[in-house]
């Protein structure tokens, strides 16, 4: 059976809202994986809370529409959750925190994508309000995933450096590699 615009918005909505809703729990759950990194402990808990301000905002929006907040996870959700996780347990601190950046980088890309398709599907439906209000969230995913990306080439090196320490002096803060690269170019 086909369903109404307003019908479709508030589903895409609900779906929304339940991804978003594991994502917070997720980054908790990163922030406290954190180790003795606290810039980008500081950074999840951050989004955390981000996040839960836009679960408010959805609800709100979807509330307005005649919806109620969904009660099980979003397929997006689902697909989030795939990260292998367990085969982290035999890497090092700064290794598991690196892959903690991809992880969350690639969430963010993906809340960014969720959040076109229901941008895209307010507009056909003719909802100005969620379509500003889902660019408006996609921007916010877009900026939490450029300071992600900020943290990736030199918590990279610090890994780098703990798991080559017999060969590098890890005192060299993360600039070991960019050094090794120079020497090697040298006469």
């Amino acid at each position: 059976m086909a369903e109404t615009a307003v019908e479709a918005v508030r589903r895409y909505l609900q779906d929304v809202i339940a991804a978003e809703t594991s994502f917070e729990t997720q980054l908790q759950s990163l922030a406290h994986e954190g180790g003795d990194d606290f810039e980008v402990q500081a950074l999840f808990f951050a989004h955390a809370a981000e996040t839960h301000r836009q679960i408010e905002r959805l609800t709100a929006r979807l509330a307005e529409l005649g919806g109620s907040p969904p009660g099980t996870k979003s397929s997006f959700a689902h697909f989030s959750s795939l990260a292998p996780k367990i085969a982290q347990a035999t890497h090092r601190p700064e290794e598991r925190l690196v892959q903690n950046l991809i992880i969350a980088f690639c969430v963010e890309n993906g809340e960014r994508a969720m959040y076109e398709a229901l941008a895209t599907t307010a507009q056909a439906a003719a909802d100005h309000v969620t379509e500003t209000l889902a660019r408006e969230i996609a921007d916010e995913e877009t900026a939490t995933a450029e300071k992600i990306w900020h943290f990736l080439p030199s918590r990279s090196k610090i890994a780098y450096n703990m798991l080559t320490v017999g060969e590098i002096d890890p005192s060299v803060e993360t600039k070991a590699g960019e050094h090794r690269i120079l020497d090697e170019n040298l006469p």
